[in-house]
């Protein structure tokens, strides 16, 4: 640096004149230049410890993400791992967080399993050293994962993980690490029955669902909780395990029982199965599911057989809002973007809000700070989450039908 050169060359002026005058007085060899020049090096290394503190105040912020790369559930996975990513490199660019720091992803892959989420979300706080964790789209998963966020006190936002015992396992019980952006099934529901009641004006339902999934079994359970509210019939309620292609015996029953719409809260390839075989024995009643129905894979199984039916799902991949980003994610990852993508971009976003509310990358401090975040714009609303459920507060669902083979908007509810 310049001044340390300006400094050096008066030091050096500083010795010629000390050495000039003591010669000329006859004075003895200079030993105080050599005490002068060794304390030089000192001031250099004096420095260091400063650069090394400015180093250690920018190192990156590990955010942790879990959820399925492969199995049935892959292509959901892929989608919220890319937009996590996405979004991340998003406010990356924008400048990071706290003044200057990146925020880093390090993601694992589920495998589509209970015990494997366990054991990745372990690493990912005991190894890894990350401040937040984001996924997933599996209730199941989620609820296995809450007591790990819990003991280590370190929080978990879903994206996807609907069922009511992910934040509250039991009336008047808080996991205090975990939060969700998404809505529950209680509100999805009802949706459903509203709908189906109202809009469809059905009078009898018949419900087929996945008794081993806490999705399935949890959203069945609040549909017919609010159908029979309504004063609608159950004819019908089936159910099947985990892995099961075959449904005609159930499917039987349905049909025998005559509903004027079935109700399916499962994932989109059981509900292609099982939308085919009821076609195939006659059953020509309109179908209902929910936000796990949202996939190409359903699509490329039975359109003709879903054709007409209708499901409920957090947001439309074709709202204006999204368009710009939609492109973005589009060209950079080569896909069409999937609901979840979306949804994890919404998840960022609001730890990002309580990082910066927080004012630290603290973990605890970030939990404290998730209950009282501002309203945070994101793409399926203005979100804020509610203190005593960890759910975000207000949000809205779309009703989305399949038309021409095609998953095609219908129509938006918001929350009474």
């Amino acid at each position: 640096m310049e001044w340390k050169w300006t400094a050096r060359v008066l030091l050096v002026l500083v010795v010629i004149c000390t050495v000039a005058s003591l010669v000329g007085c006859g004075g003895q060899t200079p030993a105080p230049v050599e005490e002068e020049a060794a304390e030089e090096p000192a001031e250099e290394v004096a420095e260091e410890p400063a650069e090394e503190e400015d180093e250690e105040e920018l190192e990156p912020i590990k955010v942790g993400w879990f959820g399925a790369l492969t199995g049935d559930w892959a292509l959901w996975g892929e989608a919220s791992r890319n937009g996590t990513q996405f979004t991340i490199d998003m406010v990356n660019e924008a400048g990071g967080v706290l003044g200057g720091r990146k925020l880093e992803l390090i993601a694992y892959d589920n495998k589509s399993d209970q015990l494997e989420s366990v054991n990745v979300v372990k690493r990912l706080i005991t190894e890894d050293g990350v401040v937040a964790v984001i996924g997933t789209n599996s209730s199941g998963s989620n609820i296995a994962v809450a007591p790990i966020a819990e003991e280590n006190q370190v929080p978990v936002i879903s994206t996807y993980a609907t069922n009511p015992r992910v934040t509250q396992p039991e009336e008047g019980v808080l996991m205090e690490y975990t939060f969700r952006v998404c809505f529950t099934d209680p509100y999805q529901g009802s949706v459903m029955a509203d709908f189906a009641f109202s809009d469809l004006e059905a009078k009898k339902a018949a419900v087929l669902y996945e008794i081993s999934s806490d999705y399935s079994v949890g959203l069945r359970d609040f549909f017919v909780q609010r159908w029979e509210e309504l004063g609608g019939e159950l004819v019908a309620d089936e159910a099947f395990k985990t892995g099961d292609v075959e449904f005609r015996a159930q499917l039987t029953s349905i049909k025998d029982a005559d509903p004027d719409v079935i109700i399916m809260p499962f994932l989109a390839k059981e509900v292609a199965l099982a939308a085919k075989q009821a076609r195939d024995l006659g059953i020509t009643a309109p179908f209902i599911g929910g936000d796990g129905w949202p996939s190409p894979t359903l699509l490329e199984m039975a359109a003709s057989a879903v054709e007409g039916s209708y499901f409920v799902d957090h947001t439309n991949v074709n709202a204006e809002n999204v368009q710009d980003y939609r492109a973005a994610y589009e060209e950079e990852y080569g896909k069409d973007i999937q609901v979840n993508a979306i949804m994890t971009h919404d998840a960022v976003r609001v730890l990002v809000a309580a990082i910066e509310k927080a004012g630290s990358a603290d973990p605890t401090a970030i939990r404290d700070a998730l209950e009282q975040i501002d309203p945070v714009e994101g793409f399926t609303g203005n979100i804020t989450i509610d203190p005593e459920t960890h759910n975000p507060v207000g949000k809205s669902a779309v009703i989305m039908t399949i038309k021409d083979g095609a998953f095609e908007y219908y129509t938006v509810v918001d929350p009474m």
